[in-house]
């Protein structure tokens, strides 16, 4: 019988989970893992959502500003060093809580992966130089064509992703997805995922407004200041592509926002197509934290 239990708090961006996760860690007196992969970055901010110390409310959060942004934080590395976290947070507490939409990080921690073969460097070198003369879409086209499962949810914008899945269908002769699919690892504790939901007029109301307060509190200077670092993983997303393309003067300001918004919501398509392959997973409006409460506790005892 495994006593410590993971509350995993998925769903969409700009959902509520990081409210929802310091509610549940309140409620239970314990601390927060993040599983995003780009709030690990000390020197991102804005773009990221990343929760303010007031929306922590003195809660302690782990795997945020932890990391440098010219250090690429991979989902493995997230999985060894989450569970060694989860070893020490054990200690002290029964629950310790997740939050995250990053579904690769979810699974890393939860579940684990099939060893990912190991990719040689002419291959990684010859797909970023394509990637540098010609640009994301025909390494696209080619990804559809080795693996059409991930292609209908990879980030379409995020180059080091798609090259990453390229390498892995290439030198493998298998799909990247194959080696993501129906492995479970062994743990030493249970999961209870909650997903967080709501209709998609609201979800879409909620996603343009948080792209309007990140542009309000200053995405565009924040971008600016990491032109420098652009072609680093952490900034091939959605959320400064589109303003790096808005300095670069493909975009005039009111289209960079139409992209903003554009791509967001379809980022939290992705997600919700990820999420919800996980049937173990139950789902609830994002404010509903009685009957979220009632569930974890029905499955704790």
């Amino acid at each position: 019988m495994k006593t410590k239990t993971l509350i995993s708090i998925v769903g969409p961006t700009a959902i509520g989970k990081t409210a929802m996760g310091v509610l549940l860690a309140k409620h239970f007196n314990t601390e927060v893992i993040s599983a995003d992969s780009r709030q690990v970055y000390k020197e991102l901010a804005i773009g990221t959502a990343k929760p303010t110390l007031e929306e922590m409310q003195g809660i302690k959060h782990h795997f945020i500003d932890s990391h440098g942004i010219t250090n690429h934080f991979s989902a493995g590395d997230f999985e060894k060093q989450g569970l060694t976290l989860l070893d020490q947070l054990f200690l002290n507490h029964d629950v310790v809580i997740m939050v995250g939409g990053s579904g690769l990080f979810v699974k890393a921690l939860t579940t684990g992966f099939d060893e990912m073969p190991e990719v040689n460097d002419p291959l990684r070198l010859e797909l970023n130089a394509q990637f540098e003369r010609e640009g994301l879409q025909p390494l696209l086209i080619q990804l559809e064509k080795l693996d059409p499962e991930y292609f209908q949810f990879v980030d379409k914008h995020n180059a080091q992703r798609v090259i990453r899945a390229l390498e892995i269908c290439i030198s493998s002769g298998r799909t990247y997805t194959s080696f993501r699919a129906d492995k479970v690892n062994p743990r030493s504790f249970q999961t209870i995922s909650i997903g967080l939901n709501t209709s998609r007029e609201l979800l879409y109301e909620k996603i343009n407004l948080r792209m309007d307060l990140m542009l309000e509190a200053g995405l565009v200077q924040e971008a600016t200041s990491m032109m420098h670092y652009r072609n680093e993983y952490a900034l091939q997303t959605v959320g400064y592509t589109e303003v790096f393309n808005f300095i670069d003067g493909k975009y005039d300001f009111e289209e960079m926002v139409n992209q903003l918004k554009q791509n967001s919501r379809r980022y939290a398509k992705r997600q919700l197509t990820w999420f919800t392959k996980d049937k173990s997973t139950s789902w609830f409006q994002p404010g509903d934290f009685e009957n979220i409460i009632l569930h974890i506790n029905t499955i704790l005892k």
